[in-house]
């Protein structure tokens, strides 16, 4: 597989879409590519990580398998070479530990990137309101069970 050189991807949302789709493969190897240095993770509940490695070991714990259904990739308006915020939006799909599958298990990451290298990313999904809900403390849709 070619994977390309950052300088090759034009656009801080490109460069987050190719980011993504290297980490869901998982390759954090390929995807370390596109970060920097001084990269800066924090994951659901406040994870911190320095790096992509860490994301997809995370993954692996947490399930059997998943990935990232990308339904839009947003630029915030105002951004430069300097500093571009991105956002990917979509829903996660694969399956718990047991093998239980699951899909539409939405997430919000958030990116800060500098010339064209990401250097902070933030994760949220409703994966801890999920499991709430196969424990049996909460309810589909919101609401206590």
């Amino acid at each position: 597989m070619t994977v390309p050189a950052p300088a090759e991807i034009a656009t801080p949302a490109a460069v987050v879409d190719e980011y993504l789709r290297l980490l869901m493969l998982p390759d954090p190897a390929a995807a370390r590519r596109f970060v920097a240095p001084d990269l800066r993770i924090r994951f659901t509940g406040g994870r911190a990580m320095r790096d992509p490695a860490e994301c997809a070991a995370f993954n692996a714990a947490r399930y059997r398998w998943v990935k990232k259904r990308v339904e839009r990739t947003e630029t915030v308006a105002g951004g430069d070479s300097a500093e571009t915020v991105v956002y990917s939006i979509g829903v996660l799909f694969g399956e718990w530990p047991d093998g239980t599958p699951f899909d539409g298990n939405r997430y919000v990451d958030r990116y800060v990137l500098r010339e064209l290298r990401i250097v902070a990313m933030e994760v949220w999904n409703d994966s801890a309101e999920w499991l709430l809900v196969r424990a049996g403390l909460a309810t589909p849709g919101g609401g206590l069970a």
